[in-house]
């Protein structure tokens, strides 16, 4: 009677042998093959990080033949810079992570990330004309409650965030209801900690440098997360942009 419910247990999982538990395929980091010329861009050190805090999954650099996921001048068409047109090319599916990095580069966000980055204020790269339409109108997935407290904790130094704040900040800084009139304004939030004069201010965790130690900030620093920045610029999209008139005209 005791080895015939024993055996029930086992079948139905309910009961285990003791042993050695072999790690599956899921939990190693998604192989990626990336030609030098890319890498050298530093686009990697901006995307990676940001899609294995936002999904857990990890990525590792590898050799080409290795690899899960390609990039280079075969496979579908992601992105153009570098001189040239980038695209993607699954080289394997036994990775549930290597679907979900893929589904990734070419979701919304992916492709924002992409072309977010200008590590010297001009973004080097743009969504490839072979396979892009006209863009839709960006969602963004982070929380807008928590923006606004980022924002009224963070930026209000500088800036007037929302009619709250309209007295703080800096008189010659110009609000975020100005800056969200912007046409570019996605661009301007999505990389402000490359444009003058954050870099010498601010850090992002896990993608920006730190200070030199010869060359400490000059005020006290502002230390943000990738998923605080997300949130701000959820925050920043749902608000009403500030009404500037007509375009002024000279004579």
């Amino acid at each position: 009677m005791k080895l015939r419910v024993l055996i029930l247990l086992i079948c139905f999982g309910l009961w285990s042998v003791p042993g050695p538990v072999l790690a599956g395929a899921d939990d190693r980091p998604v192989r990626l093959y990336v030609p030098e010329v890319l890498i050298e861009t530093g686009l990697l050190r901006h995307v990676l990080p940001r899609f294995s805090l936002k999904t857990q999954v990890q990525v590792e650099i590898v050799a080409a033949g290795i690899a899960d996921i390609a990039l280079g001048a075969s496979g579908q068409a992601l992105f153009e810079g570098a001189g040239q047109v980038w695209s993607m090319a699954v080289q394997t599916h036994d990775h549930a992570g290597t679907t979900r990095f893929a589904d990734w580069l070419t979701s919304e966000v992916g492709r924002r990330t992409i072309t977010s980055f200008a590590p010297n204020g001009t973004a080097l790269f743009t969504l490839s004309s072979v396979s892009s339409t006209a863009e839709a109108e960006v969602e963004f997935d982070g929380n807008q409650a928590l923006g606004r407290q980022v924002s009224r904790t963070k930026c209000i130094r500088c800036h007037s965030v929302d009619d709250d704040t309209q007295l703080a900040g800096i008189g010659s800084t110009p609000s975020f209801a100005v800056l969200r009139s912007l046409s570019n304004w996605q661009d301007r939030f999505a990389t402000f900690y490359v444009r003058n004069p954050h870099p010498s201010f601010t850090i992002i965790a896990n993608l920006t440098a730190p200070f030199p130690r010869d060359r400490p900030p000059p005020i006290a620093p502002i230390t943000l997360t990738l998923d605080e920045l997300e949130n701000v610029l959820a925050y920043v999209g749902a608000m009403q942009a500030a009404d500037l008139g007509a375009p002024l005209i000279h004579q």
